[in-house]
């Protein structure tokens, strides 16, 4: 039996051996980590994440050719393949700091791969990484190998949160990069013939090694630069009173553009696409490319923008201040069906309210209160390093109440601001929350989730994002 060990048991590394358990029974599947609480969450009826269709995966292999285990050391001595889902996050200080990737994380896997291993292996970069890391931890488990054999393997993942099952179940392609040596090709078929037991042949890509790792950041870039690039079109829109969505959905039909990931909206988060494009650009500096690094480094600058003229938007309506008027945030996830709030822009909205000294009501259907805190007290960057190693207590943000209800979270506000597109706040009753809330009520969409005409009847002033302005937001202008 092929045994298969994942080291990181986070959004990656636990949905991606779910499923290569429930399509390989014959294969045992274990993954590993050191976080105690994380391994019983996974062991428990509650998993640590929340992504639809997973709770049913795990449930079926779980215990049958599915574990998970914090004997680390055990399993990946025991292992034929070993995937590393480690975290990767944005350096914080030192060489690159807010723009290398840390690979901290990724350097003492290997290193403790290469102690425990007994027999050859093959080490699959799952994680996000730099490209030539896959070169650098080549070196670490060759000089520290005891004469047992590691073949490297670049099989980034390219799934969707929200849809990670489904991506799972129906990927547009499964890419593998190896060396291109007989060994190395080897180590490829070998994985490739685990991924074949569901995905077609043709959807089975194989590079280099180099072209696979740059390939996860460049796709992950080209993403990012599509919503920056309609969320550019979007304050153009404002200005001039065209409609984002009729301009969106006019450059769409064009079949070399195509419409997917042209909704403007209040900005991009995820754990990937700003640390990736981050990533990029200091790849781009290192190999003496300023001009290429300049050119990706606008993504996020206009991400930026569009976070700072959503806040400015708002407190420019309320009369030029929020100071002690309670504002209604709805949703905090990055996007709807997760529970992933990192990046997401409602942190730096509500950060950027806060300084303005608002009282902020938060609800979402999937994210806790201390996680809510948490991402509003952290640093920068602190929140991709695993939980134990960031601050225990993070202090609680006192303008902020996290409530379970939109309606609770409504009463009394002065204003709604809808950051997360879920399903549930298009069907809210607007008539019940404009009665509970002060007047002028205004409703700030972020997602372009809500029907403005429909709530301007009931009394609101409505901002939505790229759409033509009411005339009260005409009349008090937001400054950039």
């Amino acid at each position: 039996m092929v045994k298969i060990c994942c080291i990181g048991a986070g959004y990656v590394g636990g949905p991606t051996m779910a499923v290569i358990a429930l399509k390989c029974p014959t294969i045992e599947v274990v993954v590993v980590d050191i976080a105690v609480s994380r391994i019983n969450a996974w062991n428990s009826d509650q998993l640590p994440i929340y992504e639809p269709g997973l709770d049913g995966v795990v449930k079926e292999c779980r215990g049958r050719n599915l574990f998970f285990s914090t004997d680390v050391e055990k399993h990946v001595s025991e292992a034929d393949i070993v995937f590393v889902s480690v975290n990767t996050p944005t350096k914080t200080r030192g060489l690159g700091a807010g723009k290398a990737a840390d690979l901290t994380y990724w350097e003492s896997a290997a290193r403790m791969i290469a102690d425990v291993s007994k027999s050859d292996k093959i080490v699959v970069e799952k994680s996000t990484v730099p490209v030539k890391t896959a070169e650098a931890i080549e070196k670490i488990l060759t000089h520290n190998s005891k004469g047992i054999k590691f073949q490297i393997l670049s099989n980034p993942e390219f799934l969707a949160e929200g849809t990670a099952i489904k991506d799972l179940f129906n990927p547009d392609r499964v890419l593998i990069g190896g060396r291109e040596t007989p060994e190395g090709q080897k180590a490829i078929n070998k994985l490739k013939s685990v991924y074949a037991h569901w995905v077609p042949e043709n959807r089975i890509l194989t590079t280099n090694l180099w072209s696979a790792e740059l390939s996860k950041l460049a796709a992950n870039a080209f993403l990012a630069q599509r919503i920056s690039s309609v969320n550019a079109i979007s304050a153009l829109c404002e200005a001039t009173g065209a409609d984002v969505a009729q301009v969106a959905y006019s450059v769409g039909t064009d079949s070399r553009i195509g419409p997917k990931f042209l909704n403007a909206s209040v900005g991009f988060g995820g754990s990937c696409f700003q640390k990736d494009i981050l990533n990029l650009v200091y790849i781009c500096e290192c190999n003496g490319l300023p001009e290429v690094a300049e050119y990706w480094k606008q993504v996020i600058k206009i991400n930026d923008y569009q976070k700072n003229r959503f806040v400015n938007r708002v407190v420019a309506s309320m009369f030029n201040t929020v100071s002690n008027k309670k504002i209604a945030i709805l949703g905090f996830a990055f996007k709807k069906d997760t529970g992933d709030t990192r990046e997401t822009p409602a942190i730096d909205v509500c950060k950027g309210l806060l300084g303005d000294k608002a009282l902020l009501s938060i609800y979402d259907p999937q994210v806790s209160e201390d996680q809510i805190q948490r991402d509003l007290t952290l640093s920068k960057f602190e929140w991709d390093h695993p939980t134990h190693l960031q601050p225990m207590s993070p202090t609680t943000v006192k303008q902020v109440s996290v409530v379970w209800d939109a309606y609770e979270a409504t009463k009394e506000a002065h204003a709604v601001c809808i950051l997360t597109e879920w399903d549930e706040f298009k069907n809210l009753d607007y008539q019940r929350i404009y009665n509970n809330m002060q007047k002028p009520a205004f409703i700030f969409d972020g997602r372009n989730v809500v029907d403005g005409d429909k709530l301007r009847a009931i009394g609101f002033i409505v901002f939505s994002i790229g759409k033509p302005l009411d005339q009260w937001l005409k009349d008090m202008p937001a400054v950039a």
